[in-house]
């Protein structure tokens, strides 16, 4: 058989024991407060029908989905003449999620008579988008997904920024979190005459903070607006001052136009909410924040790293009738993700990981020989029943080795059970960090340890 070489595609990764740990204490500290907030958990498969996703993320979104060749013969009769968009329905049927609200929102549908509506439920899964593999942006990557449906209340959209803030805060990462709504940018269109625009207004607008704004107006003409049409959006990106000011502002111009009307008046309730529940993160209104994604159409919510130069590491908004598109109309969700992968780059480049997350063992039992190996069978058996994560060395191998190994799984104890302990039921335990060393009986060690 030939040599393969070794090697995985490009924005995938392999994730080595230490990184898996860190890995968990975001999914663990993300998981317990989702459930603080009484979410319940589930999943949904990674193969989703292409009907599921296609046309529910934008023209840009559906280009970005893996899409998943059929089995069987699925080349007969197919001309590959045609234009790939024309083929690729022909012989796929099945793709890979691009996200999690979609599968979710199929979800509802589907197991209608199984949910309790208003319905909050959470997910921890990978997602995977063709996109070029850069900095902070995979093809395979994980989402951690709170939704709330069933309900049109804004004390929902409250709680999500109160999430937002008890998840970064335990994480110790300062944030700040940048709110709008879609019918302020559907106002925003109908006001300068582009009703029909607001999805090219929205897929420009959103690139702001990556192309700067003389290139969003460039990108706005390659998209069919008008010179005039785009100076009418200048009052807009020139709005300054305090929230109230804004949204004051936002009022006048919105003066005949109703659905944005109806966007400042639902921003300006959740920022009154938002003032009395005082989060510790850094909450503001940014009238650019447009996020790509087609279903959005309330609030909308960014969040980004104040001290680390990332993208978005949490992202979400309201959606009105997503479940409409699978025969289920007239029930609106909200939700918000929370970007895993962004997130751990950020802990990784603040240094902000705890201590003693990688540890493999709370303790481990140097291995003399078959007498005192069986004899640290028995112990290590009482501490692992207690919860204590116990190794014995496999081998009776030299002791300078059995330490070192020690010392790489940066365990922080070694127990040494020979002749002498043996005969008086003790354990001399050994602190790798200062060298001190302890002969204890085994009935305390489980309470030394834990």
């Amino acid at each position: 058989m030939a040599n393969v070489k070794c090697s995985i595609p490009k924005g995938t990764r392999d994730f080595l024991p230490v990184e898996m740990a860190r890995r968990n204490y975001i999914f663990d500290t993300v998981r317990s407060v989702f459930r603080t907030f009484g979410f319940e958990p589930i999943e949904t498969p990674a193969l989703e029908n292409l009907s599921t996703l296609m046309g529910k993320y934008g023209e840009e979104g559906d280009k970005l989905l893996f899409k998943v060749l059929n089995s069987g013969d699925f080349m007969d009769g197919v001309d590959f003449g045609q234009d790939y968009h024309k083929v690729a329905p022909q012989i796929c049927e099945r793709g890979l999620r691009y996200d999690l609200t979609v599968p979710f929102a199929r979800f509802v549908v589907q197991h209608r008579e199984q949910v309790q509506l208003p319905f909050r439920r959470y997910q921890l899964q990978p997602v995977w988008r063709a996109d070029r593999p850069q900095k902070g942006r995979y093809r395979e990557f994980y989402q951690c997904d709170a939704d709330m449906i069933g309900s049109d209340s804004l004390l929902n959209e409250l709680e999500l920024v109160q999430m937002i803030d008890m998840v970064f805060s335990r994480l110790a990462i300062g944030v700040t979190v940048k709110i709008n709504n879609r019918k302020v940018l559907a106002g925003i269109a109908e006001m300068i005459g582009a009703p029909e625009r607001l999805v090219d207004i929205t897929v420009a607008i959103d690139k702001l903070d990556k192309i700067g704004l003389d290139n969003v107006r460039a990108e706005l003409r390659e998209r069919g607006l008008g010179e005039e049409q785009i100076a009418a959006l200048d009052p807009v990106f020139g709005l300054v001052g305090d929230t109230a000011s804004k949204l004051d502002a936002l009022s006048a111009m919105f003066a005949n136009v109703e659905v944005g009307r109806q966007g400042v008046e639902e921003l300006r309730t959740l920022f009154g909410y938002i003032d009395a529940a005082n989060p510790q993160c850094a909450v503001e209104l940014d009238l650019t924040l447009a996020r790509g994604l087609n279903y959005y159409t309330g609030a909308i919510f960014e969040v980004k790293a104040r001290d680390v130069q990332i993208g978005s590491i949490c992202g979400g908004g309201r959606y009105d009738n997503l479940t409409g598109i699978f025969g289920m109309p007239g029930v609106s969700g909200v939700g918000i993700s929370f970007g895993a992968d962004r997130i751990y780059d950020v802990l990784t480049e603040l240094d902000a990981f705890p201590e003693g997350l990688e540890q493999a063992a709370r303790v481990m039992f140097i291995n003399f020989g078959p007498a005192e190996q069986a004899a640290c069978v028995a112990i290590a058996a009482r501490l692992r029943a207690a919860g204590v994560p116990t190794l014995i060395y496999p081998d009776a191998a030299k002791m300078k080795k059995q330490m070192d190994y020690a010392n790489r799984k940066g365990v922080p104890y070694v127990a040494f059970v020979g002749e002498s302990e043996m005969r008086d039921g003790t354990v001399t335990l050994k602190n790798m960090a200062d060298g001190t060393q302890q002969t204890v009986s085994t009935d305390s060690l489980t309470d030394i340890l834990r």
